[in-house]
């Protein structure tokens, strides 16, 4: 009788779901963008291809930041240390307990929400760049706890991570990992805006705009913060088991560092906070500059940091908000046009 009642809320979830959000123009994403990589590795060479795996795995952590930063507003820096848990949770289980991916992912992504909850407790207290400083120094920690404990890889890293497999396909090379990270990225796109565009995504977004009229509201402010920071964690985790299991199968505690953050506050700062397609636009953008410019290693925190600085003084709504304020513009141009044929 429980098993009945539990799938019927599934499905119900799941109905709901689709008339928000209908399924077809997903599925019709996924269909269009499978020749990808075989144009890429035609025009150009698998680098590329290579280069498209890694936008998708920096859109799922820049769609799973806006969620706690653009949807509920609360300032983290940490989120890079929770990608690298979900990376090194996916490694340790793969390579010392023979885990495959397929239980290495829901591993990772479940650490990472239990880590999640250790990162959103101090938003209870604290507010603004105090906050931002706590995440930092958690974010930080992990890095470095990484970096010193030999188990978790130390100064070598982690490497010998197996590529998934399937029903014996093997995704072991970049065109073929392709077709697993590519519709987890999508899945995780819509997954953001269904929760964007349900009761938690209102609450998130109440709490945002003024956290004690929220509570005067009847919203639980604790209790949405820390939702929004495991949800936010969870998506870190995700990315974190596609990065270690893609090609060469190795990771260091250098793919988690300070850089890496930057860069991914500029995604969303970019792409638009709050917006979910700001943010993938401003994946791929940041991406494709940061692949293009790894040969100035060292000037990258100034070019990024700069960057930001002028986004948020000159296009503090990044691309969503221009494409925001063309939609509004367009929509007042033509009630405006509709008046005057009625009146003439």
């Amino acid at each position: 009788m429980n098993l009945v009642v539990t799938l019927q809320g599934v499905g119900g979830f799941f109905g709901r779901m689709e008339r928000t959000h209908p399924l077809l123009p997903w599925l019709l994403a996924i269909v269009a963008l499978l020749p990808l990589p075989l144009i890429l590795s035609g025009l150009f060479n698998d680098y590329y291809v290579y280069l498209a795996n890694r936008i998708c795995i920096f859109i799922m952590l820049s769609v799973g930041l806006n969620i706690v930063k653009g949807f509920c507003g609360q300032v983290t820096v940490g989120h890079v240390g929770l990608y690298a848990i979900g990376a090194v949770t996916a490694a340790i289980l793969s390579t010392n307990f023979g885990f495959s991916f397929w239980m290495t992912l829901p591993a990772a992504i479940f650490i990472a929400g239990l880590a999640g909850v250790v990162v959103g407790v101090p938003s209870f207290r604290l507010e603004g760049a105090y906050l931002a400083l706590a995440t930092l120094g958690l974010g930080e920690s992990v890095r470095i706890m990484i970096s010193v404990t030999p188990y978790l890889g130390s100064s070598t890293g982690l490497g010998g991570i197996p590529a998934p497999s399937a029903f014996g396909f093997t995704f072991d090379n970049f065109t073929r990992y392709y077709y697993l990270v590519m519709p987890i990225a999508l899945v995780g796109i819509y997954l953001s805006f269904a929760i964007l565009r349900s009761a938690t995504g209102r609450a998130f977004q109440a709490i945002r705009e003024d956290t004690i009229a929220a509570a005067a509201a009847g919203i639980n402010v604790r209790k949405y913060k820390l939702l929004a920071f495991v949800i936010s964690a969870m998506y870190a985790g995700c990315a974190g088991a596609m990065f270690a299991h893609m090609r060469p199968g190795y990771i260091h505690h250098n793919n988690f560092t300070i850089i890496e953050m930057v860069t991914l506050l500029l995604m969303i700062v970019l792409g638009g906070i709050g917006h979910v397609w700001g943010g993938v636009i401003g994946a791929i953008i940041v991406t494709i500059i940061y692949d293009q410019t790894k040969d100035f290693y060292f000037y990258q925190p100034l070019l990024f940091g700069s960057s930001m600085v002028l986004l948020v003084i000159f296009m503090p709504q990044g691309i969503g908000g221009l494409i925001d304020r063309y939609i509004v513009t367009q929509r007042f141009i033509d009630a405006r046009r509709e008046a005057g044929d009625g009146t003439s």
